[in-house]
């Protein structure tokens, strides 16, 4: 089954130039079946790259999988129209009542700042708390991993001395486990940070595992199966090109690591990460539907009780 997203969605049309089938709302109604619920909670600045790819990973699964765009209340953005957010974006103050069977947390570029300092800090605070009763599976990308590795566990992030950019090799440290299922011994990640997590300190009584690291970049993946949640520090959901153009927006200060072939920022590089993103996706689109209840209004329910 394919994802189900707005019909006026600038994605839809991207999405379905590669072949990725992209449904109505009248095809989905006709078809009996109870699709995922997935929130997206998009804190990037330019948010319809980054609901594309997000909707490109999500659309390869076999399951119907409806995506809801969602933003921070009080926040506005300034590199996205704001007719797009107002026509595609709930606050998530509007669906604070509903369940989600699953919910993504992206990145976003405020990596040099303390957690407490962000402007929209507060709200997102109540946000990773509202999950662990109103969603069955959340999924934190990049700067939202940290975020929720601090939120949660009070694990701070560190400074880097210079932007960690480029195309690194990672260990799957856990192939037996259901996230990586299907994923290489060792497997290209695109890395894009200014900032990491140190294995040392993730604490030892919380049931933390690290699902997969490199020897270069340090921790990409983390279980957190108190909080129902995976913890990407990296991004796998990235196009071909989304490390070149972040090389022309800082002006050619970091020239991404093992990226461009021969290092030569005018090769076209090559993508070496297509299939384990599509494999990890995959692997947490079919958790989510096989331990998610039927009845979604059950979501959170065990979680309230304890």
């Amino acid at each position: 089954m394919p994802i189900r997203i707005a019909d006026n969605l600038p994605a839809r049309r991207t999405l379905e130039a590669e072949g990725v089938i992209v449904m109505s709302e009248s095809e989905a109604a006709r078809q009996d079946i109870r699709p995922l619920r997935i929130a997206l909670l998009n804190l990037m600045p330019d948010k319809i790259t980054t609901e594309t790819q997000i909707a490109r990973v999500l659309g390869a699964s076999p399951l119907q999988v409806e995506l809801e765009l969602l933003r921070i209340s009080d926040h506005v953005s300034r590199n996205t129209a704001a007719g797009h957010i107002a026509e595609f974006y709930r606050p998530w103050s509007d669906v604070g009542h509903d369940k989600f069977d699953g919910l993504i947390v992206t990145g976003a570029p405020v990596e040099t700042i303390p957690f407490a300092d962000v402007t929209y800090w507060d709200e997102l605070a109540r946000i990773f708390d509202w999950s662990q009763t109103h969603v069955h599976h959340t999924l934190t990308l990049c700067w939202g991993a940290m975020a929720a590795l601090y939120h949660f566990h009070g694990v701070d992030k560190h400074a880097l001395a210079a932007k960690a950019s480029g195309v690194f090799a990672h260990w799957n440290r856990a192939p037996a486990t259901p996230w990586m299922r299907g994923l290489p011994d060792r497997f290209d990640v695109p890395v894009s940070r200014w900032s990491e997590v140190r294995e040392r300190d993730l604490p030892q009584d919380r049931g933390l595992a690290v699902l997969a690291h490199s020897d270069e970049a340090g921790l990409c993946l983390i279980d957190d199966p108190a909080h129902r949640s995976l913890h990407m520090l990296n991004h796998l959901e990235y196009d071909t090109l989304t490390l070149a153009g972040e090389y022309a927006r800082d002006r050619g200060v970091y020239v991404p690591a093992h990226y461009f072939p021969g290092d030569d920022p005018t090769a076209r590089p090559i993508n070496t990460w297509r299939g384990a993103g599509h494999i990890l996706f995959g692997n947490w689109i079919n958790q989510v539907y096989q331990t998610t209840p039927f009845d979604r209004s059950l979501i959170g329910v065990e979680s309230m009780m304890r």
